[in-house]
């Protein structure tokens, strides 16, 4: 069979791909505990499952316009005025089906070959494959003092005369840090100035714990939304626990927003408006749903900062939002990957590699599930790491004796 060298050169998910490795071991019947997936366990809002019930029961199920259902954008236009103090427009809004199709659009619409996109390193797994998939050029800035948090010294390393565009994702997957005000709005004056676009990617925006607030970017510029150059993406997904509705949108000028659509029509039409239905009842309805998951990832966070505490070695950045960490395991393996499938193997614990995120030695572990998952999978990682612990465990009814360190 013949196949794109394009199609070949793209990463498989990892994150989709222990997924699907936990859900054979599961279906065996192993009591695997999943620290990898950024998916909580709360139920979506009530608003928006009776939002979609009543679009479903008038059986008027057909197309939507391309951009989102009017009264789905006029919900994003109420919640960018009171979350950014920003008025928008309709026309200035693109519903897709997730944030994740929702970057792809912006990527797609604004390079050309061989363009450069900044990426912050620790990034999310997809930014640097989404370039690629459009043949522009990733280009992954680290910060010089190992820190999660870049400055505008590391960024002006990797900017050239073909960089387009840097993805800015604060709170950031997977570090769970918060970039300072200065560099949000030192990087928002470099790409007004300079004329690159700045991508936001906002969708943990309000997942945020001990008072924390995530800066919004268009406080730091004086430009409308006409001639901004900045671009922000948000969606239902993380915000309310919704993540199987898959709705995102991008807020930008009408210009690229018309284009954007345009792409869209063509790849998939429209997104489906029984989810779009879902999405406006849960911007419209109660937003205590969200306040109540914000309060229990910031409980399981301090629950799984408190666990990590009892390794010898593991040195944690304490995240300020969204429902992960990416703790340094370097003192058991720089190679993330092996340590990662080796977990799983021996201690039927899921977690990411940090590879994947430009972190290579540290793992991904989410707290979104239960504080069982999150005690329960820290002891076996402990138990098959850390020669200190005891030398057996139990994992479901059967107990297991470490030989291996």
């Amino acid at each position: 069979m013949s196949v794109s060298t394009l199609a070949k050169s793209i990463a498989e998910s990892p994150t989709l791909k222990l997924n699907e490795e936990a859900r054979v071991l599961r279906e065996k019947g192993e009591s695997v505990v999943h620290l990898g997936a950024g998916e909580p366990k709360n139920k979506a809002p009530i608003n928006a499952l009776l939002s979609s019930a009543a679009k479903l029961s008038s059986a008027d199920i057909k197309y939507t316009p391309t951009d989102g259902i009017p009264s789905l954008k006029k919900a994003i236009i109420k919640y960018t005025e009171e979350n950014y103090d920003r008025i928008v427009a309709p026309e200035n809004v693109i519903v897709s089906a997730g944030a994740k199709q929702s970057v792809y659009n912006v990527l797609y619409s604004i390079l050309n070959p061989q363009d450069e996109v900044i990426i912050l390193a620790p990034y999310w797994v997809s930014y640097p494959e989404m370039v690629r998939m459009v043949y522009g050029i990733p280009v992954i800035v680290t910060p010089e003092d190992g820190s999660f948090t870049p400055k505008m010294s590391d960024v002006m390393k990797g900017v050239s005369q073909y960089t387009k565009a840097i993805i800015v994702n604060s709170p950031n997957n997977p570090s769970g840090v918060i970039y300072p005000e200065s560099f949000i709005a030192e990087i928002v004056g470099f790409c007004e100035k300079k004329g690159i676009y700045l991508i936001m990617d906002d969708i943990y925006h309000k997942l945020v714990f001990d008072g924390v607030a995530a800066p919004s970017a268009y406080r730091y510029t004086e430009k409308d939304i006409e001639s901004t150059h900045i671009i922000s993406v948000n969606g239902v997904s993380k915000l309310y626990g919704m993540t199987g509705f898959r709705i995102g949108w991008a807020i930008a000028n009408k210009e690229l927003v018309s284009i954007m659509s345009n792409v869209q029509s063509q790849i998939t039409s429209c997104t489906a408006v029984l989810l779009q239905a879902a999405a406006e009842g849960a911007l419209t309805g109660l937003q205590s749903a969200v306040e109540s998951l914000r309060m229990t990832l910031e409980n399981n966070r301090n629950v799984m900062l408190e666990e990590l505490k009892t390794f010898t070695g593991v040195k944690t950045v304490k995240p300020n939002g969204t429902y992960y960490c990416l703790p340094d395991f370097r003192a058991y393996s720089n190679n993330s990957v092996e340590l990662s499938r080796m977990l799983l193997k021996r201690a039927l614990v899921v977690t990411v590699p940090g590879k994947e995120f430009g972190m290579e030695g540290h793992l991904r572990l989410s707290y979104a599930g239960s504080i069982k998952d999150i005690t329960e999978g820290i002891a076996r990682i402990k138990w098959a790491l850390d020669p200190s612990s005891p030398n057996e465990i139990y994992i479901g009814d059967r107990k297991l004796v470490r030989d291996w360190l």
